[in-house]
C-alpha cells in the first residue's frame, strides 16, 4: 500500500484499521478452527477431559487446518505478486 499522499496521522489512522482488520481474521479463523475440529472430534460428553482419541483428532485437525491456510495465504499472496507484476509492466 502507498500511504505516501497521506499526513502521518492518516497514516497512522490507515494503518490502524487494517491491524485491527488482521486481528479480526486472526480471530475469525481462530472461532472457524476451533468450531470444525470440536464438530469433527468431541463426541463422548460423559467427562468435562478429551479422551486420548479426542485430543488427537484435534490435534490433527488444527494442525491440517493450519496447514491449509498457510497454503491460502501463500497461493493469495503469489498470485497478488503476479498481479502486481503485469500491472508494472502495462504501466512501465
Amino acid at each position: 500500500m502507498d500511504f505516501s499522499g497521506l499526513s502521518s496521522a492518516e497514516q497512522a489512522h490507515v494503518t490502524k484499521l487494517v491491524e485491527k482488520r488482521q486481528f479480526q481474521g486472526f480471530l475469525t479463523m481462530y472461532g472457524k478452527l476451533v468450531e470444525r475440529c470440536f464438530n469433527h472430534c468431541v463426541n463422548d460428553f460423559t467427562s468435562k477431559s478429551l479422551s486420548s482419541k479426542e485430543e488427537q483428532c484435534v490435534n490433527n485437525c488444527a494442525e491440517k487446518f493450519m496447514k491449509h491456510s498457510e497454503r491460502v495465504s501463500a497461493r493469495f499472496a503469489e498470485i497478488n505478486a503476479e498481479v502486481m507484476g503485469s500491472q508494472k509492466n502495462v504501466s512501465g
